[in-house]
């Protein structure tokens, strides 16, 4: 009997999984077109046609693939909440790895870069909303509408500590949450 050849969702989806795989053992550096195809069951012409670059390639299956923020648990404050959600997001970049991360913003295109914020940041400003609403609930914050960035400072800032320095310590999340972020959050909400 012969193998059915895959087409579409499933043969992506066997790609993908084939990058996960690769990247996994080998790291980004050592991730080939030629062992992603193998492991996959593919040729590497179906992945150049798709992917011109591994960069791309890479990053494509790390978003289809990214291990989804979630809403954290009710902290009882804004501080707890943002972080929460911001050891969330750190827990997310290092499951993708320090240097894969490193490598993959250094080799792909200009182009790419609403990617790779989605990558780092995947439905932030969904879960900002429920941890924001809380925190009005609770009197934290005022009335007065937030624009959608302005978690970005604190977002920006713990893809620093953990890409360029390497850790995110407890006193440096403490600085970003309770000297920026909810300064910031806090007095934008009670603008009038």
């Amino acid at each position: 009997m012969t193998a059915t050849r895959r087409h579409g969702k499933e043969l992506v989806s066997a790609i993908h999984e084939a990058v996960l795989a690769e990247v996994a053992e080998h790291g980004y550096a050592g991730t080939t077109y030629e062992g992603v195809a193998t492991r996959a069951g593919t040729s590497k012409p179906v992945l150049y046609r798709r992917w011109p670059s591994k960069a791309r390639m890479v990053l494509d299956a790390f978003l289809e693939a990214r291990p989804g923020l979630t809403v954290p648990r009710d902290t009882g404050s804004l501080s707890g909440d943002l972080k929460a959600f911001l050891r969330n997001a750190q827990s997310m970049m290092e499951r993708a790895g320090r240097q894969t991360l490193l490598s993959l913003l250094a080799e792909l295109d200009p182009s790419a870069g609403e990617a790779v914020r989605e990558l780092l940041f995947a439905r932030g400003a969904d879960i900002l909303g429920p941890l924001l609403d809380r925190a009005r609930r609770r009197g934290e914050l005022g009335d007065a509408p937030l624009p959608l960035g302005i978690a970005a400072p604190a977002l920006d800032l713990v893809r620093h500590e953990v890409l360029i320095v390497g850790a995110l310590t407890d006193a440096k999340l403490d600085i970003i949450v309770d000297e920026i972020a909810v300064p910031l959050l806090t007095a934008r909400s009670r603008a009038h």
